[in-house]
């Protein structure tokens, strides 16, 4: 479901006025996942209907940098910095609860002057990926399950992080895993997180502790992909300021912290025949459909050539190593947690599969259109998975991409996830993370100072 399932505009300026809103954060969602755009008083949002930025305020690195000399990029962004019209989506409106006036918050569309969407802008590469399964009569279902950590506030980046203090006065040193009382550690951040959510109609689900020192997961109902992504866009916004209120950090860095787990998005999806209402997964008889095994081949075939937009940074791929709860190749089990698509134990309209292979990192709206662009070309095509794995994964060998640079090669590559995706998309967003890896190449890590420096 939507935030505000079917709300229209007349609805929305309804309830701002039952609200006495007197700001609206007006949000879009950039290719990086950072909310961008503007603060308007609640006369002028009312009266625009359609505010204007900057084109390329979608295709900027996570430093704000933009590529230079690349044709890819060129061809899809205006090289005169055009303007793109911005219209807000009436179902995502919600109050920003931790600001001090009534002030709401709502996601906007990107659309070009002729009034197209922007296919570049990631909630339009979601809303592409479903409407092809729309026109097969298909609806995906997902639930993502959000890991994220805890840590002391870090004001010198060139330090490593430390978990943080909790009631008892002292931070985690050891393996907490679904531990209670240690998250009762952090009774007060998790009360006015659930306060929020409750505020902003997220559906979060269940919290718990993870493996890492204070690493946490929080797990949302499933629905809708669309209506999750923004979920998952507004919550980590909302969790990095409630952890402030808290005088902590909350990061969704893939890997924050050496020597723990990495933190991911693991999605669960499946998909009910739109008619029916009944889960293709499964067939009449009960017994998993052949399009369910379809569905998993198509992870497995397309998952590696995607890996740059599930994994999208230098840090994601430290995620991504043996043994350390996080999967390093396209193996598929059941109820098996070293894998990277895990198929869970379930009732015959319950039948999904879990994709562990995504990062917290990920923009929520590019790894669920990636995920389940993966899963539309598998049923297609009709792809066959491999054999189920029985044991550890772990003892396999790599099957995924190991850095950056390899895994947008493979993006650039992959002709099938382009015409799903998008031409555009994947020239821009392939971009950007090249001139990201480039901008980490000019940065002298501790580890080349302390090994290299007197020693080679």
């Amino acid at each position: 479901m939507a935030i505000r399932e079917n709300f229209t505009y007349t609805d929305m300026d309804l309830w701002l006025n039952e609200k006495h809103v007197t700001e609206i954060e007006c949000l879009v969602p950039d290719l990086t996942g950072v909310a961008r755009g503007k603060i308007l008083p609640r006369g002028k949002f009312t009266q625009e209907r359609g505010m204007r930025i900057p084109e390329a305020v979608l295709g900027m690195t996570v430093t704000g940098n933009y590529p230079v000399e690349d044709a890819g990029y060129d061809r899809a962004i205006s090289t005169t910095d055009r303007d793109m019209i911005l219209k807000a989506d009436p179902t995502t409106i919600t109050m920003v609860p931790w600001a001090t006036d009534p002030t709401a918050q709502v996601i906007h569309d990107c659309y070009f002057s002729d009034g197209r969407l922007v296919d570049f802008a990631p909630r339009s590469v979601l809303r592409r990926v479903l409407k092809l399964y729309a026109d097969k009569g298909w609806k995906p279902v997902v639930a993502p399950e959000l890991e994220f950590y805890l840590t002391a506030k870090n004001s010198d980046p060139d330090l490593p992080l430390k978990p943080p203090i909790g009631r008892s006065g002292r931070a985690e040193t050891s393996r907490q895993v679904y531990s209670i009382d240690a998250v009762n550690e952090f009774d007060p951040l998790f009360e006015d997180i659930y306060d929020y959510c409750d505020m902003m109609n997220l559906d979060v689900d269940t919290l718990i502790h993870e493996i890492g020192a204070g690493q946490m997961e929080i797990n949302f109902l499933h629905g809708d992909p669309l209506g999750l992504a923004d979920k998952v866009f507004f919550f980590k916004r909302t969790l990095r300021e409630a952890a402030l209120k808290h005088d902590m950090y909350a990061t969704f860095m893939a890997k924050p912290m050496a020597g723990e787990p990495g933190s991911a998005m693991h999605v669960h999806q499946s998909v009910v025949d739109i008619k029916t209402g009944k889960n293709i997964f499964s067939s009449e008889d009960g017994s998993a459909a052949p399009i369910f095994k379809h569905y998993i081949g198509g992870l497995q075939r397309y998952m590696p050539s995607a890996m740059a937009i599930v994994a999208p940074y230098v840090n994601s791929y430290r995620r991504i190593v043996r043994h350390t709860a996080a999967p390093i190749n396209i193996q598929w089990g059941m109820d098996n947690r070293t894998v990277g698509f895990r198929v869970p134990e379930s009732g015959v309209q319950d039948r999904r599969v879990e994709n562990r292979i995504i990062g917290a990192d990920a923009n929520p709206y590019l790894a669920l259109a990636v995920t389940l662009a993966c899963g539309y070309l598998g049923m297609t095509e009709q792809l066959e998975p491999t054999p189920m794995t029985v044991g550890s994964a772990y003892d396999l060998m790599v099957e995924l991409p190991q850095g950056l640079p390899e895994a947008l090669q493979l993006l650039r590559g992959e002709d099938k996830l382009r015409s799903v995706l998008g031409d555009r998309f994947i020239d821009v967003y392939a971009a950007i993370k090249d001139l990201e890896h480039q901008e980490f190449m000019t940065v002298i890590s501790p580890w080349e100072r302390e090994h290299l420096l007197l020693h080679v």
